[in-house]
């Protein structure tokens, strides 16, 4: 398919026929979906497919009943580990001091320097501070100003949900379908994980084959110029 191809099959189903999707084709999805950009490259997602028959039972209850849910065979759930920043930090580092990264001491200082100063906080306090420091500095030059922990939050949360785009349109490119579903009890869904509470759920994906009436009606967008503006 083309790249339209597969934006237009792809549709958030809600009732499917019960084919289940091949652990190869989850696998490759994934593989399709990290290569998704992300802020400075921290990569704060975790994919977890859950395949046992009990957690199944579970997640689909933590997703309130819903047909997305109940009638899927398959389950992707995407998670944000913003608790990880120091973690991948690291990482980084060690592409670039391998040489398998191209980048100037400009970027050893970032991840090293920066982000530790930008994602460190202490109960919310140290946010504070750095959003009143970078809003005075502000004045008199243009400055990142999205430091308070909740600030952070949302970045993650951005970053992942493009890692779940990529999921879900690499599926489509497979021929199977998905649901993103928002409709959880996330501390229920990170218990069934086994997750730590700074964990946080972005998204439970449902994956499947659609049933016809799996699709609610025709896709209605906004005509284009009432989204699109030249400035």
């Amino acid at each position: 398919m083309t790249f339209r191809e597969i934006l237009e099959f792809r549709r958030s189903t809600r009732i499917y026929d019960g084919t289940p999707v091949p652990n190869e084709i989850i696998q490759s999805a994934v593989d399709d979906a990290i290569l998704a950009p992300n802020s400075s490259n921290l990569q704060l997602w975790e994919f977890y497919h859950v395949i046992d028959s009990e957690k199944k039972k579970a997640l689909i209850e933590a997703c309130l009943g819903q047909s997305a849910a109940r009638t899927a065979p398959n389950f992707m759930v995407i998670v944000t580990r913003r608790d990880k920043w120091r973690d991948r930090c690291k990482s980084n580092l060690e592409a670039i001091k391998k040489g398998d990264r191209a980048m100037s001491q400009t970027g050893i200082d970032y991840y090293s320097k920066l982000l530790p100063f930008i994602y460190t906080d202490f109960f919310g306090i140290f946010g504070v501070f750095k959003k009143i420091l970078m809003t005075l500095i502000g004045w008199k030059k243009p400055i990142y100003k999205e430091v308070s922990a909740n600030d952070i939050r949302v970045t993650a949360h951005k970053s992942v949900g493009l890692g779940a785009q990529t999921f879900m349109l690499s599926m489509a490119s497979k021929g199977y379908d998905t649901c993103p579903m928002e409709g959880f009890d996330s501390k229920r869904v990170r218990k069934i994980l086994n997750l730590p509470k700074k964990a946080e759920i972005n998204m439970v994906i449902s994956c499947g084959k659609r049933k016809p009436e799996g699709i609610f009606g025709e896709r209605y967008r906004l005509p284009l110029e009432d989204v699109y503006f030249e400035v």
